[in-house]
Formats: structure tokens, C-alpha cells, sequence
């Protein structure tokens, strides 16, 4: 199986959707980083510099949508785009409240993972 070389943070505080994405993206060459707290955000995602990020809205302790606008406010950090993903049924509202590039709804199946995930990097 060939490396992609392609990083992915996922921060989500659910272990069983960490183990699941993982798992998948892993299988695909990616490697995978998990966080279950969106703590010191910005350091943690400068010092991996992933290609996507996989942003949970209910991440503790400050909540996806500040999280994700710490990145997007960061210089260095602001061009990773962020896949927002929530079971809120607004979650478009948040995920553009939050400045995401795009969204999943939960629950998701793996094939939405995929093409959400694949229509970022082609964006970029």
C-alpha cells in the first residue's frame, strides 16, 4: 500500500468515532493524530501541520467553533481547512459561524468521510 504522506488531526471527544476514522483513514495512508480536548489548539495543530482537520462542535473545553477561529485568526494556520462535524441540526450555521471550510453531519458513513475529505485537498 503506497503513503500518501497526508496528515489528518481529528478532535472529537467520542473514542468510538476516533477508533472508526482511524481506522479507515489509516487503511487509506493517512496518518491519523486524535485529540478529546481542542487544548492549546494552536500549538498541537503547529506541530504537526496536518493537511485536513476534523473539527467535533462539542470538543471540550472551548467548543469547536472557538477552536476552530483560534486557527482560522493564526497566520500560519488559517489554510488548513477545517471539516466541521456535528449531529446539530444547524450545522452549517456552525460550521460557517465558525469559519470551516466544509461540513459532515453525524451520523455519518464512511464514504461521506471520504468525499468531504477528498473535496477539501482538491480545493487547496
Amino acid at each position: 500500500m503506497s503513503k500518501t504522506g497526508k496528515k489528518i488531526i481529528i478532535f472529537d471527544d467520542d473514542e468510538d468515532i476516533l477508533s472508526i476514522c482511524s481506522y479507515i483513514l489509516e487503511e487509506q495512508g493517512w496518518e491519523v493524530f486524535t485529540f478529546t480536548n481542542c487544548n492549546n489548539i494552536v500549538d498541537r495543530v503547529a506541530g504537526i501541520l496536518p493537511d485536513v482537520i476534523l473539527m467535533d462542535n462539542w470538543i471540550p473545553d472551548d467548543g469547536g467553533i472557538m477552536a476552530t477561529q483560534s486557527l482560522k485568526m493564526n497566520e500560519a494556520l488559517k489554510a488548513i481547512p477545517v471539516i466541521y462535524f456535528s449531529a446539530n441540526s444547524d450545522i452549517q450555521l456552525l460550521a460557517d459561524h465558525a469559519g470551516a471550510e466544509t461540513y459532515l453531519a453525524k451520523p455519518f458513513d464512511l464514504e461521506d468521510l471520504e468525499q468531504v475529505i477528498n473535496a477539501v485537498l482538491i480545493k487547496q
